[in-house]
């Protein structure tokens, strides 16, 4: 009988059926295949059910947190928080509101990898987009939920281990269930020999292979019952039966006897085999490999697991080749024509050429073909980044400095090797000198260079790897050098003028003290400083140059350097000489950026000279936009939607400069802001009553006018709100009020301290200050005087009485004030011309009023022609409807050329009528026009007669 039938084997039916009747099962309707096994169905509890979803989320997340999985990570944790939600009702019924010690703990552990995560910041760089910004999602809402654990968390910190009782039972299912599984059949299989009085548990019969046919087994019911249940004799459960085999050694342990010595043996046994394993995984991989291959029968073959079989190291040559140049510079063009091709493999073309050039040196095949090879090695190197835009990694940079500084080693060191552009291949030579190469030096170097450009872009520029990365500057500008000095042995005033404006580029910003010192008589006059350097490399370009962007740059290099150190009339006279304001937005943008920076260095040295008006004219271009950040390519402003697409700003930032030639755009704002505070200022109350009054500066004025309209105005904090405050003070002649918000400790260490001789410049601030308040002030009071003391306004103002007496008497000779100086008295007279606020105001009226009497007289006459031509033309067409509709019955012949000569009648009156409007209105426009002069020329004179009689009145 079949054993799905019945509880037990055939056999075991048979020796039971003495003892106690058979029960047999009631067959089912459908029978199922041998290979189905019944499932048992498992009622669980509602507790049970929460806390085994907590655990295998749990579960997961420490899976994910292995790999750095983050975006997983915060969809599990998420999953996690549902799923505690809805245990917790859960866990106030059953734990008492107390949180189970496995969730506390899966919780301090997320934090601890959350904190490390984010502190590695190397690791974040490496992360994906969508990890990292996983990981600050993941950062933010774990934040918010463990406050709600904050008491727990404190408890796990202060004792972790009262923590991990409920997992040991997890961890030895995981670590350790394997070893249990087979002790416990090696007992199971010691205890079946043993006597055993208590009742068996029904056996469950194995499952038949898939290899055995069903045609095999139609004949032989009874010898597979038999087999079947002998095998099920050894196995108590079906989890029994799919165990691992033991090998003969457990055999023989299974043949031992049973009991307490047996366990002890068996104990000893696996132990020894746990010592074993140990002692395989510690060995290292080579001898493990090798250990794997004696064992082999087969007979495997050892791989070298450094590298695939697709970038192992060729053969270069046959074992009995003859090395000579023919077949090395043979080799070297089979390996480089397989360059920029899609499946060549760009590390592996670099291994080569460096075995090349081995194999070269090793043989002495000359100078040449050394030069040769290093110069392939280096464009392979260029070529091994694929991104355009991106920067190379450092491994290849550092090799790249290496390759080109022995290229140049080898080039100065034999001035017979000529490697040029203008050598076609055909011609190269190897073998005589002089050795003929073809390739350009210049081009590399210049590569090179734009490479240390995008790595220093790369960077942050606020850590330490962008100061390591600057290191290499020294490194770049001594290659130039020794290019410069290949370059000027060639002779070619092209490839001179281009490693000139390399060698400009790296020095035009930096600032030399030496210069200042030498001026000043510090050092000798033979020194060579940085400006004779720039000087001597920007008229060689002026000179030999053929191409107008090379002596652009150059131009504005060497202006951009003379401001730098202060040499204010060099600078404004190259700029002035050049013109090139009138040209420069024809230029590119690279030039374009380095005019903006021309700019604003050449307002900072005009402010430090005292030039003010100079200043402010250099800065108002830049200032006026209100992009000074994007006009010198120091970073991108936040745009509105659609203003600015990616491809866009992915070349505006290939554009930006690199931090450590940025100008400081707080101390360019400030130097402007003053520029225009001492300009606008006495500008504003001299013209205080003018109508046509204009701004000097806009974005002063706003600055001014919002801080006007705020209602509570506290003390200043940024450098803006100074500024702003000085203004106000500088309005009222309070010169002190204004030069404490202008110069102070907060201002000095945000913008004057930044200046090469900042006390010099605090000094020559707090004087202009003097100077601008003490016209300010004679601006708005001087209606208010008779007369003023000369040494009073010296004495209010600090101003020694010979500067003071300067300035009153530019203001009489400009006659921005009505005065006259009284030397005897040392004293201003006041000549009262100026008009009261009341006459002010009529003044502008009457201004405004006659303006808006002209403009409409203009209007009038240019609409009045065509007002004159409608009207005639209306009244023509409505009298010849009426003439059709009143001779509707005559000849349609005689109405036409009746109505043709009405036509022409009627123009004619209509165009005689208008011709003599016209001219009527233009006569009379001409007499008013010449009343208002007559009215003008009256009020002129009765002004001047006021003027005389008020001075004969001071007389």
């Amino acid at each position: 009988m079949s054993r799905f039938f019945a509880g037990g084997s055939d056999s075991d039916s048979d020796s039971s059926s003495d003892s106690e009747p058979v029960i047999r099962q009631q067959v089912a309707q459908f029978t199922f295949s041998d290979e189905e096994e019944d499932v048992k169905r498992v009622v669980r509890s509602k507790k049970e059910k929460r806390f085994e979803d907590l655990t295998n989320i749990i579960k997961s997340i420490r899976n994910h947190k292995k790999i750095k999985d983050m975006s997983s990570v915060l969809s599990s944790f998420e999953e996690f928080m549902r799923a505690y939600t809805k245990a917790l009702p859960l866990v106030m019924k059953e734990e008492n509101g107390i949180t189970p010690r496995i969730v506390v703990r899966a919780l301090a552990e997320l934090e601890d990898f959350i904190n490390e995560s984010w502190d590695d910041k190397d690791n974040r760089k490496n992360l994906s987009k969508n990890n990292n910004k996983a990981l600050g999602t993941l950062r933010q809402k774990f934040r918010k939920y463990i406050k709600d654990f904050e008491s727990d968390m404190k408890r796990y910190r202060a004792a972790p281990e009262d923590f991990a009782e409920e997992e040991d039972d997890d961890d030895r299912d995981d670590e350790k269930g394997s070893d249990e599984e087979v002790e416990k059949a090696v007992a199971q299989t010691a205890m079946s020999k043993a006597v055993s009085f208590k009742k068996e548990p029904e056996k469950v019969k194995p499952v038949k292979p898939a290899d055995d046919s069903d045609s095999s087994d139609w004949g032989s019911d009874s010898d597979s019952d038999s087999t079947s249940s002998d095998e099920d004799a050894k196995y108590t459960s079906i989890r029994d039966r799919f165990l691992k085999k033991p090998e003969k050694g457990t055999d023989e342990a299974s043949s031992a006897p049973s009991g307490a010595a047996g366990d002890e043996a068996l104990k000893k046994e696996k132990k020894k085999k746990t010592t074993e394993s140990l002692g395989k995984k510690k060995k290292p991989k080579q001898d493990e490999m090798f250990d794997e291959n004696e064992e082999e029968e087969e007979g495997w073959k050892v791989v070298n697991g450094t590298r695939s079989g697709a970038s192992e190291q060729p053969k270069m040559f046959a074992k009995d080749a003859e090395i000579n140049t023919k077949l090395v510079v043979g080799k070297l063009n089979e390996v480089m024509a397989a360059r920029g091709k899609k499946r060549t493999d760009r590390k592996m073309q670099i291994e080569f050429l460096r075995e090349l050039r081995t194999v070269a040196e090793t043989n002495n095949l000359g100078p040449a073909v050394a030069a040769k090879i290093r110069f392939n090695i280096v464009s392979a190197i260029f070529d091994y980044n694929p991104k355009v835009s991106g920067a190379m990694k450092l491994e290849h940079w550092s090799k790249l400095l290496e390759e080109i500084q022995e290229l140049l080693k080898l080039l100065l060191e034999h001035e017979d090797v000529h490697l040029s552009e203008s050598i076609l291949d055909e011609f190269e030579e190897y073998d005589t000198a002089p050795f003929k190469i073809r390739g350009c030096m210049l081009t590399a170097v210049e590569r090179l260079d734009d490479e240390f450009t995008k790595l220093l872009k790369e960077c942050d520029p606020h850590s330490n790897e962008y100061v390591d990365r600057l290191k290499d500057e020294v490194t770049v500008t001594n290659i130039i050098d020794q290019v410069v000095t290949y370059v000027e042995r060639l002779c070619n005033e092209m490839e001179i003028c281009r490693i000139y404006l390399r060698k400009i580029d790296h020095l035009y910003y930096k600032f030399d003290p030496n210069v200042l010192k030498k001026r000043k008589g510090q050092l000798p006059a033979t020194t060579v400083t940085s400006v004779e350097e720039m000087d001597k490399l920007c008229r060689y370009i002026y000179a030999k140059d053929q191409t107008d962007r090379l002596r652009t740059r150059a131009i504005l290099s060497h202006i951009f350097h003379h401001a730098l150190h202060d040499n204010w009339y060099q600078a404004r006279d190259l700029v002035l000489m050049s013109h090139l304001q009138e040209t420069i937005h024809h230029s590119d943008p690279a030039t374009q950026i380095l005019y903006n920076r021309m700019m604003a260095n050449l307002g900072l040295c005009a402010f430090r000279h005292g030039n003010i008006k100079d200043a402010h004219l250099c800065l108002v271009d830049l200032m006026m936009t209100g992009k000074p950040k994007e006009l010198l390519a120091q970073g991108l402003v936040p745009q509105r939607q659609h203003e600015r697409s990616l491809e866009q700003e992915k070349v505006e930032k290939q554009r930006q400069m690199p931090f450590h030639m940025h100008i400081n755009l707080e101390l360019l704002e400030c130097v402007y802001l003053v520029s225009a505070m001492l300009l606008e200022i006495p500008y504003m109350a001299a013209h205080e009553f003018d109508a046509r009054r204009r701004m000097i500066s806009k974005t002063f004025y706003q600055q001014l006018r919002s801080s006007e309209r705020q209602s509570l105005v506290g003390p200043p904090e940024s450098m803006r709100e100074h500024v702003v405050a000085a203004a106000k003070a500088m309005r009222h002649g309070d010169w002190n009020a204004c030069a404490n918000f202008i110069v102070n400790k907060k201002m000095n260490v945000k913008v004057w301290d930044l200046f090469y001789e900042a006390n010099r410049v605090r000094e020559m601030m707090v004087k202009f200050i003097k100077e601008e308040s003490l016209r300010t002030y004679l601006f708005t009071y001087s209606n208010v005087f008779a007369s003023i003391s000369v040494p009073h306004l010296a004495d209010m103002f600090k101003l020694p009485k010979s500067k003071v007496h300067s300035l009153i008497s530019k203001m009489i000779i400009n006659e921005e004030l009505m005065a006259s100086l009284d030397d005897p008295t040392e004293t201003i007279v006041m000549h009262r011309s100026e008009p009261s606020r009341l006459q002010a105001l009529s003044m502008q009226l009457a201004d405004k009023v006659t303006n808006l009497v002209d403009a409409n007289e203009r209007i009038f006459e240019m609409k009045q022609g065509n007002f004159f031509q409608r009207g005639g033309n209306q009244g023509y067409n409505r009298d010849r409807q009426n003439y059709r509709n009143q001779n509707q019955n005559q000849n349609w012949n005689n109405n036409r050329r009746q109505d043709n000569r009405n036509r022409g009648n009627r123009g004619n009156q209509n165009r005689g009528e208008g011709r003599e409007q016209r001219d009527h209105h233009r006569e009379h426009h001409r007499e008013q026009r010449e009343h208002r002069e007559h009215q003008r020329e009256f009020r002129e004179q009765r002004d001047h007669m006021r003027n005389v009689e008020y001075q004969g009145k001071a007389e």
